[in-house]
């Protein structure tokens, strides 16, 4: 894996994963959830990514079962996943310090009107 920052629905894939195993359906709906309604991942998109993030190591099947006659996988986050996250995590709360202490830094006061109280 490289220190290139994730692409979003990788993020949110390993995001879905971090608490609980989840399928495929499943999984669509927590990014639903994570996203609130913003990024709607489509069944192909998905499975597509699923499979590069097998292939890379960072998620495992962690069981297949048979619901309503219909072989379905379970996928959980990967130790190696667990540390891509978490270090995405971090630079992600970084840029948001940097950006908030460089907003901070060239606020200007605020405006009150004529006549407000101090």
């Amino acid at each position: 894996m490289s220190d290139r920052p994730l692409q979003e629905p990788t993020l949110l894939l390993l995001t879905a994963l971090a608490d609980e195993p989840r399928h495929g359906y499943g999984l669509i709906q927590e990014i639903d959830a994570i996203s609130n309604g913003r990024v709607r991942m489509r069944t192909g998109t998905l499975y597509g990514a699923l499979d590069r993030l097998l292939q890379q190591g960072l998620i495992r099947v962690e069981r297949e079962e048979v619901v309503d006659g219909r072989a379905r996988k379970v996928y959980a986050l990967d130790e190696t996943g667990r540390g891509v996250l978490a270090a995405e995590t971090r630079r992600l709360r970084a840029v948001v310090a940097e950006a908030e202490r460089r907003m901070a830094a060239h606020s200007t006061p605020a405006v009150r009107p004529k006549g407000a109280l101090a």
